[in-house]
């Protein structure tokens, strides 16, 4: 029933119908290898934008923002007031309201999740939480907002909260955490930092997760040894998990996830401390155990967000994945050949902004959020 139900919900997302303000105009046309891009603002004065995720039926998409409001962008381009109803977050450092993603039956259940960094560690420190709300009618409101997860415990003084949200095909909801910047912590299974959990979507555990029933060992985790993974998506041809996560200094990565595996950080890494040291728990680049990144890049563009494009409307982009970078203030296309990467191209760089989010579109185009003070909401097209 939960695969039915959430197949009949991603059916309906993909059918949804948006629509662009009429008046809506390229603010740039820019070059890449598939041809001329064309930018279109959407929004803007978006205060440090984080996540969006698409509403159906023409209603525009939901947007957070990092200082905790929630808002809705209508298809007509206008940016609500925030919503009601949301938790109170631990908005330091890059704690704050974070990435937001509806149930896979929205349509009947209205149930919106939001992951965000909550306080009440010892010592004014943090960790990443999820729950979920149900969206109001007139969608201007957030009613029973509840917590489903907490990462525990909560070690964060401002750094590596990670925390994507992901459904897959079977409905489960998989949640990316940052090792709040405590590196042996990735490797401690009784601990919560640095993993990829698996949760049914009111935050039970499945029986069948890997370390269920293992004394000492956290039962919700379904990967480890991960620094900040900041980009999650389904692989829309095989169905696996994909993430990407930043590393030090050096060795941004993208992985493939698989059950109970150990991703190697801080063991494993193509980076440095940001001191110009050597990590210090860190064998080389390979660790026996560990599983290397499925892609890596010496020199860290500071990778987040995740999109694979499988619309139909530009046919150039197929089988590529896109990727959000801070640091390099840019659009990272990866090009595949089944899952092996064969190409990398660098989009947007002419904006000069870092790109936090970017998703799909119902429409076929890409949405694009940048991480600024007055941050934008884009779409991105091939003309």
């Amino acid at each position: 029933m939960l695969r039915k139900t959430l197949l009949a919900g991603l059916c309906a997302g993909a059918l949804a119908s948006f629509t662009l303000p009429a008046t809506a105009a390229p603010v740039k046309e820019l070059q890449s290898e598939q041809g001329t891009l064309q930018v279109t603002t959407i929004a803007q004065g978006l205060e440090h934008p984080w996540a969006l995720a698409f509403l159906p039926d023409g209603h525009g998409m939901l947007v957070t923002e990092r200082p905790g409001n929630l808002r809705r962008v209508s298809a007509d381009g206008k940016v609500s007031a925030p919503i009601s109803g949301t938790p109170s977050v631990w908005a330091k450092g890059q704690g704050g309201l974070l990435d937001v993603a509806l149930s896979p039956s929205f349509k009947e259940d209205r149930l919106v999740y939001l992951s965000y960094a909550e306080g009440g560690g010892a010592g004014d420190k943090a960790g990443t939480a999820v729950g979920r709300g149900r969206l109001s009618g007139d969608m201007t409101t957030l009613n029973n907002f509840q917590v489903i997860f907490r990462q525990e415990p909560k070690l964060s003084v401002g750094n590596h909260f990670g925390s994507r949200l992901v459904f897959d095909r079977d409905g489960f909801l998989f949640i990316t955490l940052g090792e709040n910047n405590d590196r042996p912590t990735a490797q401690d299974l009784d601990k919560l930092q640095g993993k990829i959990v698996r949760l049914y979507p009111d935050g039970k555990v499945p029986d069948d997760n890997p370390f269920v029933g293992q004394s000492g060992v956290r039962p919700e985790i379904w990967s480890y040894g991960h620094r900040n993974p900041q980009g999650a998506a389904l692989n829309p041809w095989s169905g696996t998990l994909w993430e990407n996560e930043h590393g030090p200094r050096g060795g941004d990565e993208v992985n493939i996830i698989e059950r109970g595996k150990n991703y190697g950080w801080p063991l494993a890494t193509h980076g440095i401390n940001y001191s110009m040291q050597p990590i210090p728990e860190a064998k080389g680049k390979t660790a026996e155990g560990t599983v290397g990144p499925h892609h890596v890049w010496e020199k860290s563009p500071g990778v987040t967000g995740l999109a694979f494009y499988d619309a139909d409307r530009f046919k150039a982009w197929q089988h590529s994945a896109f990727i959000g970078a801070l640091v390099g203030q840019a659009l990272i296309r990866l090009q595949f050949d089944g899952d092996r990467v064969v190409h990398e191209e660098r989009l947007l760089g002419e904006l000069k902004q870092r790109i936090r989010d970017v998703r799909q579109g119902p429409d076929g185009y890409l949405y694009v959020l940048t991480d600024e003070t007055d941050g934008s909401l884009y779409k991105v097209g091939l003309k």
